[in-house]
């Protein structure tokens, strides 16, 4: 299905859910759950903690969702809920001085990062070795094909700092999957 597509059904299912639709619910959930899991593992580097990020945050997309004034913003507002959820999560973690153990513990499974074709495995595998936040960009960025804008709000950060997190994540992936500085 071609991202225009994608985004028109995205569209009718949330109208549909905001009309009471428990079906179009239901097949919004199953489409943007494993989207908004890999964006909360891209935050919190783990697995567990991106699943009780992500129920958490479905609650409040339910709850929410009345009051969302245009379909269209669906996206952006989901992963915007999701990283505050996550926030949330991490600071808590801080609290209990466990924060530590989340960061260190990267994600090296694959079974909530989206469907990949195997010419991107040595990419992903570089993207995991970056800081939460510009992973994070660069996923939303490229792989969610959100705009710079829309990314920033899905964040919660200014719009310089998604372009300074992709700048300098861009010239971390450059040195880490051409360390020689070799280009074709």
């Amino acid at each position: 299905m071609s991202a225009g597509a994608a985004r028109i059904l995205d569209e009718y299912l949330v109208a549909e859910a905001r009309a009471g639709s428990r079906s179009a619910l239901t097949q919004l959930v199953r489409r943007w759950h494993p989207k908004l899991v890999a964006h909360a593992w891209r935050l919190t580097g783990d697995r567990e903690l991106a699943h009780d990020a992500v129920q958490s945050a479905w609650s409040e997309i339910i709850r929410g969702l009345s009051k969302l004034r245009e379909e269209r913003a669906f996206p952006v507002w989901a992963f915007r809920i999701v990283s505050r959820t996550c926030n949330r999560e991490i600071g808590s973690l801080v609290k209990t001085r466990q924060l530590m153990t989340a960061i260190e513990s990267e994600p090296r499974e694959t079974s909530c990062a989206p469907e990949e074709p195997s010419d991107l495995g040595p990419l992903r595998e570089a993207i995991r070795q970056l800081p939460a936040g510009e992973r994070a960009a660069i996923a939303l960025y490229h792989f969610e094909e959100l705009r710079v804008a829309e990314v920033a709000v899905a964040l919660a950060v200014p719009v310089g700092t998604v372009k300074t997190r992709l700048m300098n994540a861009r010239k971390k992936l450059r040195a880490i999957l051409d360390p020689e500085g070799e280009t074709p």
